[in-house]
């Protein structure tokens, strides 16, 4: 009997004296998470690691060759030599504002003090492992590593909820366990089946930028296959309507530190996907019109369905968690306009979504913690005993909605408008519709989010409330981070379109 040829053949791990700054931003995270298993202060270390990583990421966005689209700071080493992967790393200017992003939220959820006594080492280390995970997803430059860093991040997702959370939290933690589970086996057929369709016979590569080029040979069937199937995939992970269930209930029940860095970072690592892999790569999947339509409805669920489902609730916990599920179709629909003002307003909106409801959740944590509960009824009155918790959820609230002067709007807008880019000589297309109708997701978020604030802050001092007290200085500090982040970006969006608007250039032509 002939032998079976092998396949895959391995290497070891080569040029591992080419480091770059990106290795440093994805191991220190976990180098202090395994110093915490040995004894070290888990608070001081945990902070010391996201310091360090958020003045790595300064020195990254200083230096950052603005203007170009390419791939920085890289650092390739051989890990299979057929088919060829490797641990890969670089950075442009998308996924150098997902590494901001990352960051900033990982040092807001650092600081802020555990509600529960004992267990601090795993209430850190959990943090900083999501946040590494995260991290390695978004530099990561060979498609193995970018699935395998985000499935490295659920895992302190899931224990963290259903050990350290709140109300039923060992339910939310199996609901999100098996919706994401299930999400990440879809996307791994996806990711799979691109990888070999890309081969066409020939040699096998999980670079992403060679694979880009391969996958140009992609007939346009196979295409709108394989990028069906990645849209669920990506879309379960998004909290895409209508696989959104998971979501709001993971939230409510999540320590403040670990709803923080999902909702606000992980949960990203979807819609950077598509962006990164699915659109560029498949681009005759991504501008079939039977998929742009189904698209468009789900995203539309996304925003007015969920938004009224937002506005029927009565807890604060569950407003916030449905309203991070609402804001996803915003960012769909940046995607499915195809336009550069479309992809541009879609990333930015990725990073002012993500540090505005890192801010709502860490003061959600906060009003738990103060006053025991987070049910309108019998809240009211809290900005008289806590004025300064008031003034900063205010403005989280206000980001949220999209006023002026917050990344928010900027992100949204640049949306708006690029879903008028592409209109038809003749009328209106399908995608100014749902932008037309998306518009009135505005309304409905400023409904829920203000009647929130109203009940909480507003009106007669509830028994509960009487007894809460403000922020302590320390405590102030991470709100204070997410809130400067929020106005500087919302003040001055070129800080950040800069990098992005080369790298939406050069995906442009592919998904037209």
């Amino acid at each position: 009997m002939a032998a079976v040829p092998n396949r895959f053949t391995a290497a070891p791990l080569t040029n591992l004296s080419c480091l770059s700054p990106l290795d440093l931003l994805i191991f220190l995270p976990i180098l202090a998470a395994l110093a915490m298993a040995f004894g070290a202060p888990a608070r001081t270390a945990a902070i010391a690691a996201a310091a360090a990583n958020a003045a790595i990421a300064g020195w990254i966005a200083v230096t950052f060759p603005y203007g170009d689209a390419g791939f920085h700071f890289t650092a390739a080493r051989t890990v299979l030599e057929s088919p060829a992967m490797g641990f890969n790393v670089g950075i442009d200017g998308m996924s150098l504002v997902m590494v901001l992003l990352t960051v900033i939220v990982t040092l807001a959820a650092v600081l802020i003090k555990p509600a529960k006594t004992g267990g601090e080492a795993m209430y850190y280390a959990s943090s900083l492992l999501i946040a590494a995970g995260a991290m390695g997803a978004f530099v990561s430059t060979d498609l193995v590593f970018f699935y395998a860093f985000h499935e490295l991040a659920l895992i302190p997702t899931f224990l963290t909820i259903g050990l350290r959370g709140s109300g039923n939290c060992r339910e939310a933690a199996w609901k999100i366990t098996i919706y994401l589970g299930l999400g990440s086996l879809v996307l791994l057929a996806g990711l799979a089946w691109l990888t070999v369709a890309a081969a066409q016979g020939g040699a096998m590569t999980f670079d992403i930028a060679q694979l880009k080029a391969q996958a140009a040979g992609i007939d346009g069937g196979t295409q709108q296959s394989i990028y069906l199937i990645l849209l669920i995939g990506f879309g379960i992970l998004i909290s895409l309507f209508p696989f959104h269930s998971w979501a709001a209930p993971a939230y409510a029940s999540a320590p403040a530190p670990v709803a923080m860095l999902h909702a606000g970072v992980l949960k990203k690592f979807g819609l950077y996907g598509l962006l990164r892999v699915a659109v560029p790569m498949l681009p005759l999947g991504h501008s079939a019109e039977w998929i742009q339509h189904l698209l468009i409805v789900l995203l539309l669920g996304n925003i007015l369905i969920i938004g009224l489902v937002t506005i029927a609730q009565r807890e604060l916990d569950m407003v916030l968690g449905n309203s991070s599920v609402m804001h996803m179709g915003y960012i769909f629909l940046g995607i499915v306009s195809t336009s550069a003002a479309g992809y541009a307003g879609a990333v930015l909106l990725m990073f002012a979504h993500g540090v505005s409801i890192a801010l709502l959740f860490a003061l959600n944590g906060a009003i738990r913690e103060k006053t025991g509960t987070l049910q309108f009824h019998r809240l009211g009155g809290l900005a008289k005993q806590a004025p300064f918790l008031g003034l900063v959820f205010g403005m989280g609230a206000f980001a949220s909605i999209g006023l002026p002067g917050f990344a928010n709007f900027a992100g949204e807008v640049n949306i708006f408008f690029g879903g008028f880019t592409n209109k038809p000589e003749c009328g209106l297309g399908w995608v100014q519709w749902a932008t037309i109708l998306a518009l009135w997701g505005v309304v409905i978020s400023a409904v829920y989010m203000l009647r929130a604030y109203r009940a909480v802050f507003k009106g007669e001092t509830s028994l509960v409330s009487a007894e809460a007290t403000d922020l302590a200085p320390a405590s102030r500090l991470p709100a204070l981070i997410l809130v400067v982040a929020l106005l500087i970006t919302g003040f001055a969006p070129n800080l950040l379109l800069r990098a992005v608007n080369p790298v939406v250039e050069a995906i442009l032509p592919a998904s037209k």
